[in-house]
């Protein structure tokens, strides 16, 4: 989502949900930043109740995954699911 406008963020989870999609996902790893809590209430507040958000990207702690959480995402996708579990910080990445 780091390499789209806000308009086509919006455009991009309404063509997903009129296709059917169960998710739409913050990032898929090709551009940097990751996920962000205001992607993610953009996105719930554009899909409504019928489609999840999974946060992806950047998350590498608790309070961050909580947040997203907070925000609207039902799934967090994190290369560092030992360190939120333990309360740690997991490494760099996005």
């Amino acid at each position: 989502t780091s390499m789209l406008t806000d308009e086509e963020k919006v455009l991009a989870c309404q063509i997903s949900k009129r296709a059917g999609a169960d998710f739409v996902k913050t990032s898929t790893g090709f551009g940097g930043g990751g996920a962000s809590v205001e992607d993610v209430l953009l996105m719930k507040s554009t899909v409504g109740k019928g489609v999840q958000v999974k946060a992806s990207g950047g998350i590498r702690d608790f309070k961050t995954a909580l947040a997203m959480l907070e925000a609207g995402a039902t799934r967090i996708g994190t290369g560092s699911g030992v360190a939120l579990v333990s309360g740690s910080s997991g490494g760099a990445g996005y």
